[in-house]
């Protein structure tokens, strides 16, 4: 069965509007999940959840009931071999102004999508990446979270419309490299793993936190530092990952191509596993 983006329910029903005073659409007050589906199971449900309810104790008001959420779920993937899911949480409607109201009623939307149609040979022989103009804008109190506030990434993502490019990189301010559009970034040199802190700004992504569980799994150092580009650039290896893509290895940069020899395919396979896993 093919998913259909108009496939959604919001509050457990079959609808695909909201009301204009939403405050996930006045304000991007709201979190929202990516969540790959498999032989009609959601893969990592419950890593996705909890980082959803965080997200919602961390904004302020309650998370949805995680058994209505599973049965959203398996209401839209019955009979779907390959999709993708999004679960959206807002924290409902409300009137004018930015101050929340008193007794927030949140809002869950959960809609299923088409696979993407990504080549295979993303994952087999690496991606050719570039790097963005548009920064990403700092707040510790929102770093982490998967919020409803994307316009960086929109901006970011409208910079290019070349199919051959994969990917942009994202730095802050600063000039430290964060992470990309959609993925969050690895770097390997020397049989030890970085990937940015994420502890000003960036999406602490559900593959990103198996990356970390596979390398203690394979005694590989993993250190959480800041990262220049010059740092990107030298290092052995380059990868990026999200939950639906798993693990894409970088083969070029801005010029620089990447050794497959260098690659941590173990480490890549046993992420790629662990992202197919319900």
């Amino acid at each position: 069965m093919s998913a259909d983006p108009l496939r959604s329910l919001i509050d457990g029903r079959p609808n695909d509007a909201v009301s204009v005073l939403d405050r996930g659409l006045q304000y991007g007050d709201g979190l929202f999940e990516t969540i790959a589906v498999f032989a009609g199971q959601p893969c990592l449900w419950q890593s996705h959840i909890a980082r959803l309810s965080q997200g919602c104790a961390r904004l302020g008001f309650a998370a949805p009931d995680a058994d209505a959420l599973r049965d959203d779920a398996a209401q839209l993937t019955q009979g779907c071999e390959r999709a993708v899911l999004k679960v959206l949480v807002t924290r409902g409607q409300g009137g004018r102004g930015y101050r929340p109201p008193a007794s927030a009623q949140p809002r869950r939307i959960v809609t299923l999508h088409d696979w993407p149609e990504y080549p295979e040979a993303f994952g087999e022989h690496g991606v050719r990446v570039r790097w963005c103009d548009t920064p990403l804008s700092a707040n510790s109190r929102l770093a982490g979270l998967k919020h409803c506030n994307r316009l960086d990434q929109v901006l970011a993502r409208s910079e290019w419309d070349d199919p051959a490019v994969a990917e942009g990189l994202m730095c802050d301010e600063s000039g430290q490299v964060i992470e990309g559009t959609m993925t969050n970034l690895f770097v390997f040199s020397n049989g030890a793993l970085q990937t940015p802190a994420l502890d000003r700004c960036g999406v602490a992504g559900i593959a990103r936190d198996q990356v970390l569980a596979a390398a203690r799994q394979l005694a590989l150092p993993v250190s959480m530092a800041p990262l220049d580009r010059q740092a990107v650039l030298n290092a052995d290896a380059v990868f990026l990952t999200n939950a639906l893509i798993g693990v894409w290895p970088v083969a070029e940069l801005a010029g620089r191509t990447y050794d497959p020899t260098h690659w941590p395919r173990d480490l890549f396979a046993r992420v790629v596993e662990r992202c197919r896993q319900p």
